[in-house]
C-alpha cells in the first residue's frame, strides 16, 4: 500500500502539523508543538509508519517530498541535527518482517502535502 506523508510548520520554526494519506483516508495532526520543518517531516514519517503497522501491512511504501529525511531514514544520507533524535524512534518501529520502502516524490504528487496545503488556502 502507498502511504503519503508530509510535515510542516508555520512559520519555520513554528507550530508543527503533519498529514498522512493511507488507503484514501487523510490523517491530520496539528497539535505537535513548536519545532522546525525537519522535526515535522520526521514526525510525519513516524506517523506514516505507525499507521502502516496499525493496518498490519506486510508491503509498505512510504512516499514523501522531503528528500533529506528520506535519505536519512534509508541510510543514504548521514543523519545530523534533529534527525539524530528521530531516527532511533523510526528504526525501533520498522517491522522485522515484510517489506518497507521509503521513496521521494515531487511535492505536486504528495497527497499528504496537498492535504496540508488545503488547510492554509492563500
Amino acid at each position: 500500500m502507498k502511504i503519503f506523508f508530509d510535515g510542516g510548520c508555520r512559520p519555520n520554526p513554528g507550530m508543527m502539523e503533519i498529514a498522512v494519506v493511507a488507503g484514501g483516508r487523510v490523517h491530520v495532526r496539528r497539535d505537535l508543538g513548536h519545532g522546525a520543518r525537519v522535526d515535522a517531516e520526521w514526525l510525519a514519517l513516524i506517523e506514516a509508519l505507525r499507521i502502516a503497522r496499525s493496518l498490519a501491512l506486510d508491503d509498505i511504501l512510504l512516499l514523501g517530498d522531503a528528500a533529506d529525511i528520506i535519505g536519512q531514514a534509508n541510510g543514504t544520507i548521514r543523519c545530523r541535527g534533529a534527525g539524530l533524535a528521530h531516527l532511533p524512534v523510526f528504526q525501533a518501529m520498522v517491522p522485522d518482517t515484510g517489506r518497507l520502502r521509503i521513496r521521494h516524490v515531487k511535492r505536486t504528487q504528495n497527497l499528504a502535502g496537498i492535504a496540508l496545503a488545503r488547510l492554509h488556502p492563500r
